[in-house]
């Protein structure tokens, strides 16, 4: 693994912040209440007067040091509701295996709907919703708790009960929302995916988990245009047998097809219908994630009720410092991890601005247009939209009223230095710039926002709360000023309590443990500097991760290779200097094909459809056949890191290779590139 640490360089360190919060802002800030209350109750240091970044320090290791009492205290600094009491915070610390909360019962829908019981907010708006086309259309706290409750009562009637799955393929709508929150008060599984994908990458990923009911629009509205659906649906469900009911929802105004059942005949209970909230252990299973190797199936990540409800009023309370009043906003679909963050906005109770459509319609201005019609406080988007906003040269913050914003947070990639100069210039000067980076599997952000500390350009402000963020070399020697590995050496309460078909967690321990035993090796290049601030080189693995959306190479291989003219393929996702992502695919041809404009539009037809069009290839380029381990296995990795500049000897270890030769191609490639 040293070739990993040949291409990524030590971030140059900015002398001064980009933006400082003002003294108002820090005394303001959840978490500065957090902590003085901490301190008082629970033994955390108290904040340092008149030093924010000494204060977060202070409490940062405090929240590593004492696991138990940061958990305890912030259970009772958001009052979270146990029905059932806990023997203890953390029952061991190993990893994997650590358990959060034993004998705790609880239940997730009812702390997101809590704010629903407050008669004073009851007709405020719980959520916004928006599309291409509309205005802002409100679902207030009083009916979005009416519709759970008739939804949930529905499910149990269709025998949907704790520990069944419960699948949804739909955009990112209020039904959506609904069928979550539903499904978790009966203590059943969400699992979703984005109409944008394919039959058979929703297969790959509904099939894992066996679903009992199916959610199910007849289309969407993308870039000004409609997208039939209801084929796909078909599929769905002539390929899903464990499927008991399936719920037609009509985006398109399409009838209900035969044998489903009708979404508002679901959800027309009365207005007293409240939900009953099954009470479910601590760490029983609340959604199934999905997040791609390099080799097989996705990985099919379960979270559980309790641990993604702390971790979620953590980030979203204490780090996003979002609560009654602000309006919670980001640009995400249904088939990425930032739509369940997004909806745990809820939790603190925030007002969740939901937005179907694409992110550039009809022009680069359409998010912010959305910010500014929603009134939106805490605005989140992918560092890649940012980067395009820049270069279509738009002005929002002249153009539009973003007054009511007071973050402007990315994810999905790093964001590059322009990036942030960009949001400081055409955006605010006056703001707070919260580039976070986590991942699928644990539903949340190893480092990011902080409302109290500067912010550096090119830089995520600090690692999060209860955190052991570090830089490890090969060795697993921590590193400061140097680029590693990020691990985290302590267990946190959204780690996945296992992957689905894993019994014996053989794929999960392989997945984060192999490589430094007991501590969890997430796959990204960090440098953690001297201040405590992050910087996130990009995937130190072959996972492909576009607009933050990751996928295995696995499934393009499996839907290219069908074509009869491609013998063998090979993806590699490339972060690139500038803050772009270059996705060529590499072709080798069956005999007597051509790789010719028609094959070309064939292959990309093929991953748009089969699969989704965030992932058709940026080049599609011929080669004289693919290079393998001698056990036959693809080589992304070396092939990665000579496309990023990396010299063939330190990218590989020749003598592992089955043609050396084959390779010299890609490190030929990358010096014509670079000039």
């Amino acid at each position: 693994m040293t070739a990993a640490h040949s291409t990524p360089q030590p971030h140059p360190v900015s002398p001064e912040p980009l933006w400082r919060p003002g003294p108002d802002r820090v005394a303001g800030a959840r978490i500065t209440r957090f902590q003085a209350w901490a301190a008082e109750h629970h033994g955390a240091p108290a904040a340092v007067p008149g030093d924010p970044e000494a204060s977060y320090a202070a409490l940062h290791r405090w929240s590593v040091e004492e696991l138990a009492s940061f958990w305890q205290a912030l259970t009772e600094w958001f009052d979270v509701r146990f029905s059932a009491p806990y023997e203890t915070v953390l029952a061991g610390s190993s990893m994997p295996g650590a358990e959060w909360f034993p004998g705790a019962k609880l239940n997730y829908a009812e702390h997101a709907l809590r704010t629903a019981e407050d008669p004073a907010r009851v007709d405020d708006p719980a959520l916004l919703h928006v599309d291409e086309e509309h205005e802002p259309s409100p679902v207030t706290w009083g009916e979005l708790r009416r519709q759970v409750g008739s939804l949930s009562a529905e499910l149990r009637r269709l025998g949907v009960r704790p520990g069944d799955r419960v699948s949804g393929y739909l955009p990112n709508v209020p039904q959506a929302v609904v069928a979550l929150l539903a499904t978790a008060a009966v203590g059943a599984v969400w699992t979703s995916c984005a109409p944008d994908f394919g039959a058979r990458s929703v297969l790959d990923r509904f099939q894992q988990v066996e679903p009992a009911v199916l959610f199910t629009v007849d289309g969407y509205r993308y870039g000004g245009k409609e997208h039939d659906r209801r084929e796909t649906v078909a599929e769905l469900r002539r390929e899903l047998p464990s499927l008991r009911a399936v719920v037609h929802i009509p985006l398109l105004g399409t009838p209900a097809p035969d044998g489903t059942l009708e979404w508002s005949a679901l959800t027309s209970a009365p207005a007293d219908s409240a939900p009953v909230f099954e009470q479910v252990p601590f760490d029983h299973p609340l959604w199934v994630l999905y997040s791609s190797g390099t080799t097989g199936l996705p990985k099919a990540i379960v979270q559980s009720q309790g641990g993604i409800l702390l971790e979620h009023l953590k980030q979203l309370g204490l780090h996003c410092d979002t609560g009654p009043g602000d309006r919670f906003f980001w640009y995400t679909s249904t088939g990425w991890m930032m739509w369940n963050f997004l909806i745990s906005g809820l939790l603190t109770g925030s007002t969740v601005v939901t937005y179907d459509g694409s992110p550039g319609h009809p022009d680069m201005n359409a998010q912010w247009q959305v910010a500014s019609r929603t009134g939106t406080t805490f605005f989140g988007t992918s560092a890649a939209y940012v980067m395009a906003c820049r270069k279509a040269d738009i002005h929002p913050g002249r153009d539009l009223d973003l007054s009511r914003v007071k973050c402007v947070a990315t994810t999905g990639s790093p964001l590059p230095p322009d990036g942030f100069r960009w949001i400081h210039d055409e955006v605010s000067e006056d703001m707070w710039i919260a580039s976070v980076s986590g991942g699928t599997d644990v539903c949340s952000c190893f480092a990011g926002a902080v409302p109290t500390l500067p912010v550096h350009t090119g830089e995520l402000q600090a690692p999060s709360l209860a955190t052991d963020l570090q830089s490890w070399d090969p060795q697993g020697k921590p590193l400061t000023d140097e680029v590693g590995e990020l691990v985290v050496t302590r267990p946190l309460p959204s780690m996945p309590i296992r992957f689905w078909n894993d019994p014996d967690g053989t794929r999960y321990r392989e997945s984060y443990f192999e490589m430094f035993p007991g501590v969890w090796r997430h796959g990204d290049w960090i440098t953690l500097t001297g201040r405590n601030t992050v910087v996130i080189h990009g995937r130190s693995d072959s996972t492909l991760n576009r607009q933050g959306v990751r996928m295995g190479s696995a499934d393009i291989y499996e839907a290219v290779e069908r074509l009869p003219e491609i013998r063998e393929s090979l993806v590699i996702g490339v972060e690139q200097a500038d803050g772009g992502y270059w996705m060529p695919l590499f072709v080798h041809l069956a005999p007597g094909a051509e790789l010719d404009d028609t094959l070309r539009d064939r292959i990309r037809r093929t991953i748009r459809e089969g699969l989704s069009p965030r992932h058709v290839p940026d080049e599609i380029i011929e080669i004289a056949g693919v290079p393998h381990t001698l056990t036959g296995k693809r080589l992304e990795v070396p092939v990665k890191r000579l496309l990023q500049g990396a010299r063939l000897d330190k990218a590989v270890n020749p003598g592992s290779v089955d043609d050396v030769e084959l390779l010299r191609f890609y490190e030929r490639l990358a010096q014509d590139r670079a000039g």
